[in-house]
């Protein structure tokens, strides 16, 4: 099984607002080609040297990029911004990029811009006033201009990385260097503008002192409920969104996420199943926290803000009573080798002399940044372990998921003598790592009740390459089923599959011949591979049959697709595909 987190968590998390960026920049663009930028001044804060753009006019272009320190997007092209940086500066072209978002200090983009290396100026723009000079709009996007002002090209670097998405191995266009080239060889640039895709510039607000909601009384609560959890600092989310000068700064990214609905992220058709963990933002706060962005962002009273949530430090399941760790490091390549790198396997021996049952379990990645998905398989005794073995699964980790913690007299039983076999899938990210991670349980004080089982429905056939998603084909539909043989409950579901992944829907075929619709996820999102744990465990008579329907988006409309050209078929690496239904239920009978 292949799971990801993401960016994953591949995240990808874009906080924005609706306030749309023509109306921020003042009004409509004119095309690329008749538009002509006077001359500016900023200083770079490493060195605090002033660059004046009339200083540049020995080069033979100048490229400029709008940038910031948090946007996932404009992280992910700065490596090729450096690259290509190397590449073109020997020919002529000067590169420098404007830092314009106010909650981007000094301070913050020095730290930057020295972690990651970058060689060419990146000056501050305190007010956003050259960003206004240039129309900007989003980090990160690109501007080339000749030496006396003239914007030859302005949008994207390439389409590597959207919102929501990464293609694997090249771009299909590589926009910028296509632009230099033919600038270089004295020809007009072909395709001048292209679409930007990116966190929008933090521009300078000025909220008013009172207004009919607060960010103290009425913001606050909403964001401890439905953001911070991963938007403060050490979390997956790109930004923090605690205090009022980090959440006006995001403004204009908050309220074009939830209002797309791409915040928080929660992919369930709400008129299917009710569901514990559902991230959903509920009518009513989604219409305060809109309203308050677009009314001003009044902060009101201090003496009116709830006390700050506390959330676990260290593991999230609570102290473990036992922690096993990986018996040596994996060294992770800056760049994949050609194939990716294989799943590797490692085995943890608890030491368990009798049976022991496990109420919380958390996989714990060392390098984070690297590791795609981690899962944990129980083997038993005497059960020589392979890849592709029916085992129970302890827990695991993905993008979007979360521990395994289960209460009411429920558990996951590890045998006597049974060892832990720790699968770990490693995407490269341009640094080197090593990584050694972790698993931590929690053990239950009595028997339980019920044992819980955590099962993968698949279709065998793909499981076995006998079915190949075509080429081209945009709805490509396959079916996986499983019969429940005794009463059970169900607890959750986990929907899986890979880039070519479109939408996924449980159904319940009942004995007595009624159907019903468990979950449908209308628009799957591989980026964040979520759990969806049912609000009350639901009752499974004996005979019923659980259907899982999934659609395959293996064309070019498809911006994750690797490669629309080419049949696909069952795989651990994410340019293949899989398609599992996985499970968590108990059987009506005492535990054992």
């Amino acid at each position: 099984m292949q799971r990801q987190l993401p960016l994953a968590c591949l995240v990808v998390f874009l906080s924005a607002l609706t306030v749309s960026s023509l109306a921020q920049s003042g009004g409509k663009k004119a095309p690329a080609s008749t538009r002509q930028i006077s001359n500016f001044s900023l200083k770079d804060p490493r060195d605090n040297r002033s660059l004046a753009f009339k200083d540049l006019k020995d080069r033979k272009a100048i490229v400029v990029v709008f940038v910031g320190t948090e946007c996932p997007v404009n992280n992910a092209f700065l490596p090729e911004l450096i690259r290509l940086h190397k590449e073109f500066s020997p020919r002529g072209v000067q590169f420098l990029a404007i830092n314009s978002n106010q909650q981007d200090t000094p301070d913050r983009i020095v730290a930057h811009a020295r972690k990651l290396e970058v060689p060419f100026p990146v000056l501050k723009d305190p007010l956003n006033t050259v960003a206004d000079l240039f129309g900007a709009q989003r980090t990160p996007e690109v501007f080339v201009l000749s030496p006396e002002g003239k914007i030859l090209y302005n949008g994207r670097i390439d389409d590597q990385y959207g919102i929501g998405y990464q293609r694997p191995g090249k771009p299909t266009r590589r926009d910028l260097v296509e632009a230099l080239q033919e600038i270089l060889a004295g020809k007009p640039v072909s395709v001048a503008s292209t679409p930007v895709a990116g966190c929008l510039i933090g521009r300078v607000v000025k909220p008013r002192a009172e207004g009919k909601y607060t960010f103290t009384r009425d913001i606050v609560p909403i964001l401890q409920k439905h953001c911070q959890e991963c938007h403060r600092p050490g979390q997956i989310g790109p930004m923090a969104l605690i205090h009022y000068d980090d959440v006006t700064a995001w403004s204009a990214m908050i309220e074009e996420v939830v209002t797309e609905k791409r915040m928080p992220p929660w992919y369930a058709d709400p008129k299917h199943g009710k569901f514990a963990n559902d991230r959903s933002l509920p009518a009513k706060e989604k219409e305060i926290l809109l309203a308050w962005l677009n009314g001003g962002m009044a902060r009101g009273n201090d003496k009116d803000l709830p006390p700050p949530r506390r959330y676990p430090v260290g593991w999230t399941i609570g102290k473990p009573d036992l922690v096993l760790t990986m018996p040596r490091a994996f060294d992770i390549p800056a760049v994949a080798p050609k194939g990716g790198i294989p799943y590797q396997y490692y085995e943890l021996d608890p030491g368990f002399k009798e049976d022991r049952w496990v109420t919380a379990a958390e996989a714990r990645p060392d390098a984070a940044a690297v590791v795609h998905h981690m899962l944990v398989f129980i083997v038993p005794k005497g059960v020589t372990f392979h890849p592709n073995g029916p085992y129970d699964v302890l827990c695991g980790m993905a993008p979007g998921d979360m521990p395994t913690q289960l209460a009411g007299g429920l558990a996951k039983r590890v045998p006597a003598g049974a060892r832990l076999v720790l699968q770990m899938h490693y995407t490269p990210n341009g640094k080197a790592f090593k990584d050694q991670s972790s698993i931590g349980m929690r053990f239950s004080k009595e028997n339980p009740k019920h044992r819980v089982i955590t099962f993968p429905i698949v279709n065998e056939k793909f499981f076995f390459k006998l079915i190949r998603i075509p080429p081209g084909d945009d709805h490509f539909k396959m079916e996986a089923t499983y019969r429940f043989r005794r009463d059970a409950h169900i607890l959750s579901f986990m929907p899986h599959m890979h880039l070519r992944g479109k939408d996924f829907t449980v159904e319940a075929h009942y004995p007595n011949g009624k159907t019903e619709t468990l979950l449908s996820v209308p628009h799957y999102n591989f980026n964040w591979q979520s759990i969806y744990r049912l609000e009350k465990p639901l009752a499974m008579p004996a005979g019923t049959q659980i259907r899982c329907v999934a659609h395959f988006d293996n064309s070019a409309k498809n911006p994750h697709n690797p490669d629309p050209t080419v049949a696909v078929t069952w795989g651990d690496q994410t340019w293949e595909e899989m398609m599992v239904g996985w499970m968590d239920f108990y059987y009506d009978t005492p535990a054992k």
